[in-house]
C-alpha cells in the first residue's frame, strides 16, 4: 500500500483502525499493518506541515523551514532530496521531494530541478536533503551539488536561497555556514 496515494479519510481510517478490524484500507500481518499505520501518521503530519508552510514568507521564520524539513524527512531510511519553490516575495509556492537514493547518497538531476522550478514559476528555491543515519554536516559532494544547481538554475533566473542538511532533529544551513 502506498500511503501517499490515500486521501485524508483513508489515512484517518487507517489510523483509527490499525489492526484492520473494520473497513480500513490495507490488510496483511500485524507488523505490516503497523508499518502502514506509521507511514499514514507520517503522511498526515507532512500534509499538515505542508499546509502550514505553503504561502508563508520564509525570511519571517527560518526556524519553520527547519521544522518542516525535520517532519518531512522523519523516519527516512534512505537519503531524500527536496526543494521548496518560492515566489518573488520568498513565499513558499510548493514543496516537493524530488529524489530518493540509498542510505548514503542520492542522484540529483539538475535538469529535473530546473524543470520543476519552471513548472512552479519559482523565483528562488531552498534545497534540502536528509542524512538518515548520519550527521547533519555538509559534505564536499553536497557543496559541489549546490554549486551545480546554482549554476543551472541561474540560467533560468532562479536563485538558490539555501541548502539544508537534515539528520534527525538537526538541520544545518549552507547559507548560515557561508557555503553559498
Amino acid at each position: 500500500m502506498n500511503v501517499e496515494s490515500l486521501d485524508r479519510e483513508q489515512l484517518e481510517a487507517l489510523l483509527l483502525d490499525p489492526y484492520g478490524s473494520g473497513q480500513a484500507p490495507g490488510g496483511g500481518s500485524r507488523e505490516n499493518r503497523l508499518r502502514h499505520v506509521l507511514a499514514a501518521a507520517h503522511e498526515l503530519l507532512v500534509r499538515i506541515a505542508n499546509q502550514d508552510i505553503v504561502g508563508r514568507r520564509l525570511l519571517d521564520n527560518p526556524a519553520l523551514v527547519k521544522q518542516y524539513l525535520t517532519v518531512l524527512f522523519a523516519g527516512a531510511e534512505r537519503e531524500l532530496f527536496a526543494v521548496l519553490f518560492l515566489d518573488a516575495q520568498l513565499c513558499v509556492i510548493a514543496a516537493e521531494t524530488l529524489f530518493a537514493g540509498t542510505l548514503t547518497q542520492t542522484s540529483v538531476y539538475p535538469r529535473e530541478v530546473v524543470r520543476r522550478a519552471l513548472h512552479h514559476n519559482a523565483a528562488s528555491v531552498v534545497l534540502a536533503h536528509s542524512h538518515p543515519r548520519g550527521v547533519a554536516e555538509p559534505s564536499k559532494a553536497g557543496e559541489l551539488l549546490t554549486a551545480t544547481l546554482k549554476s543551472a538554475l541561474s540560467l533560468v533566473e532562479v536563485s538558490v536561497i539555501d541548502h539544508l542538511v537534515v539528520a534527525g532533529p538537526a538541520a544545518i544551513s549552507f547559507a548560515e555556514r557561508g557555503l553559498l
